[in-house]
């Protein structure tokens, strides 16, 4: 290689956090494990191959990522994932070239986009060019069955493949189950990722202060996460005073005052794709907590790790539920609406909901490899302020193991 073919090189490369490539971690074995999962469970459920739109769904299968957050709502890119064998990529114009390197891919193509912004009155023409080329590799591929399952899919294209005689299967169900069990390099990603968020977090602790902007105190959690490699961040839930109660409400231009509670989800992309979800409530000093705050606060420490130390591989979504910590009468009004739920690329199954809320939720099995997100809320109905905290947490062969490791708030537990 001549000194002009270097400098071509080195101009090319990406770091480490714009591609799966190039990390200590075995990026190659983890796309053959994440791959392998979404095939048994295609094969599990009688589908011949699943065609995946969701940009985490896609990169979970392949490795590939492209525009993820553009994607996410425009149908420019999607995947289609036979029961055995390599991927064929559709993706964006002119962005082939994106995945050449990925040995998970067989073949990319250019994707046919027929939602409306690209396509209006051709509408129609599209859906048939992008049916048939779909059968084509239905006919290829699928020897056995005509079933395939779709993650998305809008009423034009279910028609046109249904006239040609293909089975529409739920894809999303295949790709939460095929998730949801982790692998060790799966776990050093997601690792990484909580490492950046932490970061950011302890910037936001550093620069709390009264007369700051709840937008400008979240800023610096999205400033950290895109300098270290991270992707994007899925909500903006930070509220101070008495913003925090009830919650849900996003962070805004509000100024945060000295002896305020500040309660903040950070719902992270961060590198490789992998989310950290994590919770905290800071107290806006100089001064002391209050006797209510501190009492909000003891609550919500309680739920957390009463819940933790409940979770053991084995147990039902149902029985962790049932022996959950009880929510005491004035914050059942306000109650979070789950207890844990799964955490991967994204938030994901299982979702696990309060005890009382448990005839409309579902039963299932906590299993090794899964990780969770165990959370709490307390605030009590009409009440002034109200406490998140969240924590991520791998299930184990023989129990759990903590993933988060940022500190709580001293001046909050005395």
């Amino acid at each position: 290689m001549d000194a002009g073919d270097r400098q071509a090189l080195a101009r090319r490369t990406p770091g480490a956090g714009l591609k799966d490539f190039a990390t200590d971690i075995d990026m190659k074995r983890m796309r053959a494990y994440r791959l392998g999962r979404v095939q048994a469970e295609l094969t599990a459920r009688g589908y011949g191959a699943a065609v995946l739109y969701d940009p985490i769904n896609i990169r979970y299968a392949t490795g590939s990522s492209n525009m993820q957050v553009w994607v996410l709502h425009n149908a420019a890119r999607y995947a289609f994932v036979p029961a055995e064998g390599r991927v064929t990529l559709f993706d964006f114009h002119n962005c082939e070239f994106l995945s050449r390197d990925l040995e998970t891919i067989a073949e990319t193509r250019p994707a046919t986009s027929w939602f409306y912004f690209p396509a209006a009155q051709n509408t129609e023409k599209r859906v048939r060019k992008w049916a048939a080329e779909i059968h084509e590799l239905i006919v290829k591929h699928c020897d056995k069955t005509k079933r395939v399952a779709f993650d998305h899919l809008e009423p034009e294209g279910l028609r046109a493949l249904e006239a040609m005689g293909v089975v529409i299967g739920n894809g999303q169900e295949v790709m939460e189950h095929a998730r949801c069990i982790k692998s060790a390099d799966e776990i050093a990603c997601m690792r990484i990722s909580i490492s950046v968020c932490e970061a950011g977090m302890a910037r936001m602790r550093e620069s709390l202060r009264p007369g700051i902007s709840e937008n400008e105190l979240w800023s610096l959690l999205h400033q950290t996460n895109i300098a270290m490699g991270g992707e994007w961040i899925e909500t903006r839930l930070l509220a101070s005073g008495g913003r925090t109660n009830p919650w849900y409400q996003e962070c805004s231009d509000r100024i945060i005052r000295a002896g305020e509670l500040v309660s903040f989800d950070t719902d992270l992309i961060g590198p490789f794709g992998y989310c950290a979800d994590l919770s905290r409530t800071y107290f806006c000093g100089p001064g002391r907590p209050s006797d209510e705050q501190r009492r909000l606060y003891r609550h919500a420490h309680e739920q957390i790790h009463t819940n933790i130390d409940l979770l053991r591989p084995g147990m039902t979504f149902r029985e962790f539920a049932e022996k959950s910590w009880r929510i005491p009468n004035e914050f059942a009004k306000n109650r979070y609406a789950g207890i844990a739920h799964g955490v991967g690329l994204a938030d994901e199954y299982p979702a696990i909901v309060p005890w009382p809320d448990f005839d409309n939720g579902y039963d299932g099995v906590i299993r090794p490899g899964m990780t969770l997100c165990v959370e709490s809320y307390i605030g009590a109905e009409g009440g002034t302020e109200g406490v998140k905290l969240e924590e991520q947490v791998l299930i184990t062969d023989t129990g759990v193991q903590c993933l988060s490791t940022f500190p709580y708030e001293e001046a909050l537990l005395a």
